[in-house]
């Protein structure tokens, strides 16, 4: 096993799944993998197969008050809607799967390195850790939905998705789209705080 595989969890299509995954859970009843292009005024979202084809497409405005995202399937059929909701101390995303079924996922603001997000109305819980960008989705019981890990230097955003309760699929891909929200807009806050602190210290 490999000092990079241990810590960092993502993997290309087409290589194994993760050893530490396999170790833990087993081995994994799906995967998909998440690309995405960033343009001045969207984002556009693939969600693939292991082969490379299509599973679901999320589109978002890279410049909107409430971050608003659209997920279709492959045939752009709706899956689901995901609205940053504003003016909180945590942060929140609220989820509208397809069928009228919602649920919020909040975070802590004040976390920085490990985070925990509450998946309500699921009972569901994302355990993670932001410096490694490795997380697990746990189902109300304690037991493994999904294990996620982003790639550490991309020109695009990748992700890789073991799913362990494929039955679910729908609502963990909701669950990481917002996820990738969350980090790239921690990424964009920590950038700007560093740009703040580099122009007061040469003052």
């Amino acid at each position: 096993m490999s000092t990079f595989s241990k810590f960092l969890r993502f993997r290309e299509r087409g290589q194994e799944a993760n050893v530490v995954n396999v170790e833990r859970f087993g081995v994994p009843a799906h995967s998909l993998f998440i690309s995405t292009n960033f343009w001045s005024f969207r984002q556009k979202t693939k969600i693939e197969e292991e082969d490379g084809s299509i599973a679901y497409r999320a589109k978002s405005r890279c410049i909107s008050l409430h971050d608003k995202t659209t997920i279709t399937d492959a045939r752009g059929g709706l899956v689901a809607k995901i609205e940053k909701k504003v003016l909180t101390l945590r942060e929140y995303h609220r989820v509208t799967m397809a069928d009228g079924m919602r649920f919020d996922i909040a975070h802590n603001l004040f976390q920085i390195f490990e985070d925990t997000a509450e998946i309500s109305d699921l009972g569901w819980t994302l355990a993670g850790n932001y410096a490694s960008l490795n997380f697990e989705l746990y189902d109300k019981d304690g037991s493994i939905i999904a294990v996620v890990g982003k790639k550490l230097i991309s020109i695009k955003d990748k992700y890789a998705i073991d799913i362990y309760r494929p039955e679910l699929e729908q609502e963990v891909v909701a669950v990481l789209v917002a996820l990738q929200h969350t980090l790239r807009g921690r990424t964009k806050s920590h950038r700007s705080s560093s740009l703040v602190l580099d122009v007061v210290g040469e003052l």
